[in-house]
């Protein structure tokens, strides 16, 4: 497949995440759990008859990183599904999809990566663009708040994902790195559902196809690809095409859910996706 390929193919899986999970009355890690359990089980096979000898040859201490980057995704998935069930689509994908500003902060103050003027601007556009959006939700209803908040958590937790596991992913080929990452958070968010007492069964069939959908589409066909294609494809254009995800799961959500953004988020949403391309632009990545 030709990387430059496989970003659409990745923007347009990613996208129908929202979606599936709106659609889905399960808890909030259970929907993270059954995402990542598939998502396991369905690259095992490929990761032993392709890159086996890659993933025994990984030392304990890439395992052990390996292992906290599935925690910081295992974290993401948690607070992200749950803000889904407090707020849109709109408001839950644009605040998640800011990731790139914490990123920015701490590769410039404490990696020492250097950040032009131009992402400085960005930041403040898109913090701009967050302040309008939360406004909003605060003086609509508390719940839609809550959401916000979840999503920011599981924003930094995204971002945490993303600085935790980029020299390493660089080294590691990619099935070995998700498949080792993936068994890692769905670890994590088992112990999660059980330290929580959220039910693990029995869930209806529709419910099981949406588990399943999670998995194959968003997840293999979406982060998975995203994380191949860095590898080949230059890593600002990779950025950049997060800015694709809020748009097209919002017009999704119109479709699908009848979801109409708020006055607020039509305003404040272009702010913080300008703010998020003058961040990407700036740092050069």
């Amino acid at each position: 497949m030709d990387p430059r390929t496989a970003i659409p193919i990745a923007i347009v899986s990613v996208s129908f995440a929202s979606i599936f999970i709106k659609w889905s009355d399960a808890p909030s890690l259970v929907i993270a759990f059954y995402r990542l359990a598939f998502a396991t089980l369905i690259l095992l096979v490929p990761t032993l008859v392709f890159q086996g000898r890659d993933l025994i040859r990984l030392s304990r201490k890439e395992v052990l990183i390996l292992t906290l980057v599935g925690l910081a995704l295992a974290f993401h998935f948690g607070f992200w599904i749950s803000s889904l069930k407090y707020t849109s689509v709109a408001n839950s994908v644009i605040l998640v999809s800011t990731h790139p500003i914490p990123i920015a902060i701490i590769s410039h103050r404490w990696l020492g990566e250097k950040t032009e003027r131009t992402a400085a601007v960005g930041i403040g556009v898109a913090l701009f663009g967050m302040v309008l959006i939360g406004v909003s939700d605060a003086a609509l209803t508390t719940e839609s708040l809550i959401g916000d908040i979840l999503a920011l958590v599981g924003m930094a937790a995204l971002a945490a994902y993303l600085l935790s596991g980029r020299r390493i992913r660089k080294k590691i080929p990619i099935l070995p790195y998700a498949f080792v990452v993936y068994v890692a958070a769905t670890a994590f968010l088992l112990v999660g559902c059980l330290a929580f007492a959220t039910p693990l069964y029995p869930y209806d069939q529709r419910e099981w196809v949406l588990f399943l959908a999670l998995a194959v589409i968003p997840m293999i066909f979406g982060h998975t690809l995203y994380n191949w294609a860095l590898r080949y494809v230059a890593a600002l254009l990779v950025s950049a095409s997060i800015l694709a995800e809020p748009i097209l799961s919002s017009i999704l959500a119109y479709l699908l859910l009848s979801e109409v953004p708020s006055a607020f988020v039509i305003l404040g949403g272009p702010l913080v996706l300008a703010g998020i391309f003058l961040v990407v632009y700036g740092r050069g990545d």
